[in-house]
């Protein structure tokens, strides 16, 4: 793994992994919500925020059938 972190040591295969993780240690979050400016470090996450906004809840629960607008609230859901 050729790009390594020069704060921690940690290695990645790809420089945009690595550009990614240095957030971890700068504090950056440059994806920021339009709608109430909430920021986040990923765009991803930024995008799972803006299902809450749209009121699209897409992970449902096999249990009981609640849904959820992020994966990880239907993981919490779960314990």
């Amino acid at each position: 793994r050729p790009f390594g972190c020069a704060d921690c040591g940690k290695s990645f295969a790809w420089a945009s992994h690595l550009e990614r993780h240095r957030r971890v240690h700068t504090g950056e979050r440059p994806f920021g919500c339009p709608e109430c400016g909430e920021r986040y470090r990923q765009s991803s996450h930024l995008l799972q925020h803006r299902h809450t906004h749209a009121g699209d809840r897409p992970h449902k629960c096999a249990e009981c059938g609640k849904r959820f607008a992020g994966a990880a609230e239907l993981a919490a859901h779960g314990r």
